[in-house]
């Protein structure tokens, strides 16, 4: 059975529904972009495969945890799974996927600009990737599972050295979503305000990652107690596509490498 935590959001924990609905958003919208053959990073416990799968010629998805994998190995035996740290995707070849989609993962890399350039070397002339982060303008807390976290302008100086071509793009939300925002945004800041020292943001995050959790889980469990069906009711639908990524929770950029006929 999974343990769940908070940086791996489930869709089987009530309290855990906003989130899960604005990780969901993310392959919501991949289905307008992917098609042939697409490659999943950070694929977690098949969100995209189910969303996107039936879509495309070809899945192949790329997980460090083995144990998810191989869950999903035996719900879906007609896609590949592989078990991988990255970069580099050493495994991959060349110009060999017609999409990327890697939702929620630059954070966790170190070297991010290397993840970046293997994105670019996998997809074929023509091709587009797809990424996701949270946008740094609206973190409530320092998370310690990420190694980094960007502001618009950041990521797209990122990408930009790498790729022919960035849409800049975000996960944004209607009033349900925002209403959520501030209650969390309240929530938390009643338990920030204890930290004195700004030890969050001083201490290694190796030594944050079990009080990040525990306050964590309670913070979203509290919320769903005072909330009640406004955690329960929001849904994917409530959160929304925006062209000007400075007013989203999630970045959410369109990499392009040219054609053949473009180069």
């Amino acid at each position: 059975m999974a343990t769940y935590t908070t940086e791996i959001t489930s869709d089987k924990l009530i309290s855990d529904n906003p989130i899960h609905q604005r990780l969901y958003k993310a392959y919501i919208v991949a289905k307008s972009y992917v098609s042939g053959n697409l490659l999943e990073i950070g694929c977690g416990e098949g969100r995209g495969v189910a969303a996107l799968g039936p879509l495309v010629d070809t899945y192949h998805g790329i997980d460090k945890i083995g144990e998810i994998l191989d869950r999903l190995k035996r719900k879906y035996p007609d896609y590949t799974f592989e078990q991988a740290h990255l970069p580099p995707l050493s495994s991959l070849e060349d110009a060999s996927f017609d999409s990327v989609v890697s939702f929620q993962v630059i954070e966790h890399i170190e070297d991010d600009r290397w993840y970046l350039e293997e994105i670019y070397r996998v997809l074929k002339p023509g091709g587009k990737a797809l990424i996701s982060t949270p946008n740094i303008r609206f973190s409530l807390s320092r998370n310690p599972w990420h190694i980094r976290e960007y502001t618009p302008d950041q990521l797209k100086k990122r990408c930009e050295a790498i790729f022919d071509e960035v849409e800049t793009k975000g996960i944004g939300g209607n009033d349900k979503v925002w209403q959520y925002y501030e209650a969390n945004k309240k929530s938390v800041n009643k338990i920030t305000r204890w930290d004195f020292l700004n030890l969050q943001y001083r201490l290694p995050a190796s030594l944050l990652k079990i009080p990040y959790e525990l306050a964590n889980r309670f913070n979203r469990n509290k919320l769903h107690q005072s909330q009640g069906k406004a955690v329960e009711e929001i849904c994917h639908y409530d959160y929304l596509l925006v062209d000007n990524p400075e007013k989203a929770l999630d970045l959410f950029y369109v990499l392009h490498k040219k054609s053949e006929k473009e180069s």
